[in-house]
């Protein structure tokens, strides 16, 4: 590939305006009131491939949000890639502890970013590293070096699950046939340690009732002989953990696939450092399930957590009342080999089970996915090793990531093809939290290494 790096140093005043102006739509798709600015997206995505060089795109309508796709197809005997990313963003909540307004991107320098990072809701998750692949493109095409064919399934639903994207790829299978898929919505050990993630985490994602009296009631005249929800949950959600941090939902670990020590001591040799990892979390010691190291329990083993509790009076001030009903919303990060409707099912039954008397439990399944695995000897990983020696002058360490890509198992089971998965975010980057930020260097060194995988997969494919 020549002159990117030339390329890039020319336009990237405008790559980097073009990035921002998208982080300023809040493309929310799990809040109902942002559905325009969640349509608004897909129309500026669909304007985007088309500037970079796309020869058909359309907006394709879902029964929620639109899928944006594109495509150019130079020789139809040539390897095709298809590039997934989505352009729906997390809530910002709790914006009082943003530093800067989520939707009003800037540019701010940090011990880790010298260079520049842009705080804004979904600058690294996912409109960032989704853009760089199609700035990657209009390089590829600008510069007459687009080597193989490409396609481009942009959703915007993957916040909320992807339910639409599933149906759309099991209709389509036809116009989405392609060779490898290729994902940027994971990230990197480091910005001198390159890493190509190798496995994800599964998703069974719940929501739980309790319900107790009929109304809120006196918590003098009641309290004490009355179920209270709220106790009653809290107690509830502390017994899904026993002493070790070890899941008690009885068949919860049947599936689960235990690594060997083989393979545990080549993770280990990542680099990690514990005091560095407590000290940018503040904390002063690690939690987790007992016999495994902090990245086998965040990437290799499956977790149950809370991720909001809520009921009674939360108001200034006091109100003295036994709440009626109590609510919890809970995830469960699953590892290859679980499936979490199974999985959801087995919380549902032993939660119901172990409700005391004077309560009722109603347990509401959300959404969920399966974990997936991509073997470091495909032609595509050895393309995307290749790319990143390239431009970060080292081999990557294959690495398997905590987080979880829902509808990657579905690209595999439907497309039949696998899927490579370049990040270059980090783990600091706040995704999903207040702050969320991305290097710039980042952005960057993704659009310069993007279009090398394209090079060396077509090679490595004849």
């Amino acid at each position: 590939m020549q002159h990117i790096q030339s390329y890039i140093e020319e336009h990237k005043d405008r790559f980097l305006n073009e990035l921002i102006d998208l982080l300023k739509i809040p493309s929310i798709s799990a809040d109902s009131a942002y559905k325009n600015d969640v349509l608004k997206t897909a129309d500026a995505i669909k304007t985007s491939l088309e500037l970079a060089g796309c020869d058909h795109v359309e907006v394709c309508e879902t029964e929620g949000y639109p899928i944006v796709y594109g495509e150019k197809i130079i020789d139809k005997n040539l390897p095709t890639v298809l590039v997934y990313g989505h352009y729906d963003v997390q809530p910002p909540d709790p914006i009082e502890l943003w530093t800067s307004p989520p939707f009003e991107p800037v540019i701010k320098t940090t011990e880790l970013h010298p260079e520049g990072a842009i705080f804004a809701r979904g600058a690294c998750d996912d409109k960032g590293q989704m853009y760089m692949h199609v700035k990657a493109m209009e390089f590829m095409t600008k510069t007459n070096q687009l080597p193989c064919n490409v396609k481009f399934m942009i959703e915007g639903e993957e916040e909320v699950g992807s339910v639409n994207l599933s149906k759309f790829v099991k209709n389509n299978q036809e116009k989405l046939k392609n060779d490898v898929i290729l994902i940027s919505d994971t990230g990197m050990i480091a910005k001198d340690v390159p890493s190509i993630t190798t496995g994800l985490r599964g998703l069974s994602y719940v929501e739980v009732e309790v319900t107790g009296p009929n109304r809120d009631l006196h918590s003098g005249l009641y309290g004490g002989a009355v179920a209270n929800p709220i106790n009653v949950l809290t107690k509830m959600i502390a017994s899904l953990h026993d002493e070790n941090n070890h899941i008690t939902i009885p068949g919860f670990y049947d599936k689960v696939e235990n690594l060997s020590d083989a393979e545990r001591a080549e993770m280990a040799k990542a680099p990690f450092s514990l005091e560095d990892y407590k000290k940018a979390l503040d904390i002063d010691a690690v939690y987790g399930e007992e016999g495994y190291t902090t990245n086998e329990r965040n990437s290799i083993r499956p977790t149950l957590d809370v991720n909001g509790i809520w009921g009674g009076y939360t108001g200034e001030g006091t109100k003295t009342v036994i709440a009626s009903k109590a609510y919890a919303k809970i995830s469960m990060r699953l590892v290859p080999h679980q499936d979490w409707e199974d999985i959801t099912q087995l919380f549902k039954t032993h939660f119901e089970s172990i409700a005391p008397a004077g309560v009722k439990v109603k347990v509401k399944p959300h959404h969920g996915g399966q974990g997936y695995v991509t073997p470091i000897d495909s032609i595509g990983y050895q393309a995307a090793s290749k790319a990143y020696e390239d431009t970060f002058g080292t081999t990557p360490i294959p690495q398997r990531s905590g987080g979880s890509i829902p509808i990657v198992s579905l690209f595999e089971q439907e497309l039949k093809s696998k899927t490579i998965l370049m990040g270059f975010g980090l783990n600091s980057d706040a995704i999903h939290s207040p702050n969320e930020h991305y290097g710039v260097w980042n952005y960057f060194k993704g659009i310069e290494t993007i279009p090398l995988f394209y090079k060396y997969f077509t090679e490595l494919s004849k």
